[in-house]
């Protein structure tokens, strides 16, 4: 079994302002989605480093609002009900992915209407960026204790650990840790290896619907579900609306190939 290192949620405290790791978690994965996405900016033909900036920005906000509102009617809506305020209360935690997927799908419409680029387009120039954010918003879960996994089966487990904040103190599994190992690293490395070559219009964006999707399908076993809610008996609500992502990003795949449109020609110094 393995020790929680519990680190102090707190960052960086200056008099009144207190940093908190959540948020600083989600600095890191804008900026390294910056600095990839500017680096594939480079390699295209129609970019620009003006447009990555806004286009970041643009993410920022879908990501922040999207996920905040997706957590609180997803999963605390009587909460909210309790108390409205919880919903600005973002440096407490509780963002939803699939409620920042839908926020970062507006803002791409957005951002698209004002630099007249296709929405597919930029969906695939920008997927291969967003794991390495995805696996920075894990650690910042299991920092800051939330999120954990279901009990072990053995106490004994080698990567189980107590989680403070759990108010049984059982030995689970540290799932943010599974997550942000494969939502995050392995998702971004297949990604960026898929895309490291001319793909059809929608191809790269249906793989990372794909694999998203299986990756959170397959941890969500060894996570504990969210306020208790299963449905069908077993399926945890993430699970359930990962499902549709799955098939989507299945069919765009089938009709990728079978179009073969290109937006991109051979990458530049390739």
């Amino acid at each position: 079994m393995l020790t929680y290192p519990n680190i102090d949620p707190v960052a960086l405290s200056l008099g009144p302002l207190q940093v908190h790791w959540y948020g600083l978690m989600y600095l890191l994965a804008f900026l390294f989605a910056w600095g990839l996405a500017t680096h594939r900016a480079k390699q295209r033909d129609g970019w620009t480093p003006e447009m990555v900036s806004d286009l970041i920005f643009y993410g920022a906000l879908g990501v922040v609002v999207g996920g905040r509102f997706g957590y609180v009617f997803f999963y605390g809506f009587e909460q909210f009900l309790a108390n409205p305020l919880w919903l600005f209360q973002v440096w407490t935690g509780g963002m939803s992915f699939h409620g920042g997927f839908l926020g970062v799908m507006i803002a791409m419409l957005l951002w698209c209407r004002k630099y007249k680029m296709t929405w597919f387009q930029t969906l695939d120039f920008i997927a291969p960026c967003v794991p390495t954010g995805l696996m920075f918003g894990r650690i910042g879960n299991f920092i800051g204790g939330e999120l954990y996994g279901r009990p072990v089966a053995d106490p004994n487990f080698a990567f189980g650990m107590i989680f403070p904040t759990d108010p049984l103190q059982l030995v689970r599994h540290p799932s943010q840790i599974y997550q942000a190992l494969c939502e995050g690293l392995v998702l971004f490395i297949v990604l960026w290896w898929f895309s490291s070559k001319p793909r059809p219009r929608f191809a790269v964006s249906a793989l990372f619907l794909i694999g998203y999707g299986i990756a959170r399908f397959v941890v969500e076993f060894f996570r504990e579900p969210d306020n208790g809610q299963l449905f069908i008996g077993w399926m945890s609500k993430g699970q359930f609306l990962t499902v549709p992502m799955i098939l989507i990003g299945l069919w765009m795949m089938w009709y990728a190939y079978q179009k073969k449109t290109y937006d991109w020609g051979p990458l530049k110094n390739s």
